[in-house]
């Protein structure tokens, strides 16, 4: 968000010699090919409020230098780890550029990231972003880093940093595409992850708010392209509320961060697994050991009405889209069989859905979905 990165061709020299005389030239500016430094620096000072609002004890000064800076408070740890996670938004930003809405996508940018961090135990400190459009216009750069701000405060992490680039010539005007790099922190001792599962515990779910950020070239593909061609601005009866479809396909990803971490104060989770591309199985799977499975009851939940909507509209086989989207489930947590009630009890408080959906058992390392979903 700081500065404007692509490079125009060199300037021409404003005078040339000919006919034994100099003759004036029109000198070329950044502008002429397609950069603006001046609103590069506008989407900045629009954005500092919003950013400064994000801000943790650790971070020194201001953004507009080369680099953020953050003094790790190394006093808490007995043996520090720091943990790293990069993602994008991906083909969501087809529709938030198709409604001209982007004040959301950050959200989407920072659950995409942190959510993977806390996933090993990490705490989430700060997030850098970068944002290429093809045109940089201040309003919108302003909105989405908005988001990715709002992002920021709703997990807990400082947003440090990050890059404005205009690149025009390869992205239309009103194209852009966002990216994050968070890090954080974690005792080597508390590292979750796969070799603290145990045949016996409990797998419980968290409901998404919906699609999230995965499987949006699928969606599109399906309700806006081929035989189905549907407009964003139509309301559907078949979504169960008076929201139009684009802003169904707009909510953001809900931030687990917070919750998780609390979580991990409150009993003994194993690890969690963060439900994005490849769905449960796909990403459960990633954090078994090798002689256990999971068995999940499909019938424990009811997916969101979007998920039946695109299934029955691309008439796609169920297995396709449990490898795509996340069915309602936007993060697991196995944790001891001694402590599911304690676990439910406690996400029910601080207002997160959540239900005992399956149990490790002896095995393999695969995921068995089981049952249908509840339906009705």
């Amino acid at each position: 968000m700081t500065h404007v990165t692509e490079r125009a061709e060199p300037e021409q020299k404003p005078w040339s010699a000919g006919s034994g005389r100099t003759t004036r030239r029109r000198t070329v500016t950044y502008a002429d090919a397609g950069v603006s430094i001046h609103a590069g620096e506008q989407a900045v000072e629009l954005l500092k409020a919003k950013v400064q609002r994000t801000s943790r004890p650790e971070v020194i000064g201001d953004i507009g230098g080369f680099a953020g800076l953050f003094r790790l408070d190394l006093t808490k740890y007995k043996n520090p780890v720091l943990a790293s996670s990069t993602d994008g938004v991906g083909t969501k930003l087809y529709v938030a550029q198709q409604l001209d809405i982007h004040d959301t996508v950050g959200i989407d940018l920072v659950a995409m990231v942190v959510d993977d961090l806390v996933a090993s135990g990490a705490e989430p400190l700060f997030l850098l972003d970068y944002i290429a459009c093809g045109e940089v216009v201040p309003e919108k750069v302003a909105e989405i880093g908005a988001g990715i701000a709002d992002g920021c405060r709703a997990a807990g992490c400082a947003l440090l940093g990050g890059e404005t680039a205009e690149h025009p010539g390869m992205m239309g005007a009103h194209e852009y595409d966002i990216a994050g790099t968070g890090v954080g922190i974690v005792d080597a001792e508390q590292i979750l992850g796969r070799d603290r599962v145990e045949v016996g515990d409990v797998v419980i779910a968290m409901r998404s708010s919906g699609l999230h950020s995965n499987g949006y070239s699928l969606i599109r593909h399906v309700l806006l392209g081929g035989t189905a061609r549907m407009r964003l601005d139509t309301v559907l009866d078949e979504l169960g509320t008076q929201r139009t479809l684009g802003e169904e396909l707009l909510t953001p990803t809900r931030i687990y961060a917070k919750d998780c971490l609390a979580l991990i104060r409150e009993c003994e989770v194993r690890t969690f697994a963060h439900v994005t591309g490849g769905g449960i199985p796909g990403n459960l799977s990633r954090v078994l050991p090798e002689d256990a499975d999971a068995v999940v009851d499909r019938s424990t939940w009811r997916p969101q009405p979007i998920f039946d909507l695109v299934q029955t509209k691309g008439r796609i086989e169920g297995s396709e889209m449990e490898s795509t989207f996340n069915m309602g489930v936007g993060m697991l947590a196995v944790v001891a069989p001694q402590d599911a009630d304690r676990a439910l009890a406690f996400l029910a408080a601080r207002k997160v859905d959540a239900w005992q959906a399956g149990e490790i058992i002896e095995g393999t390392g695969v995921v068995q979905m089981l049952g249908s979903y509840t339906r009705g």
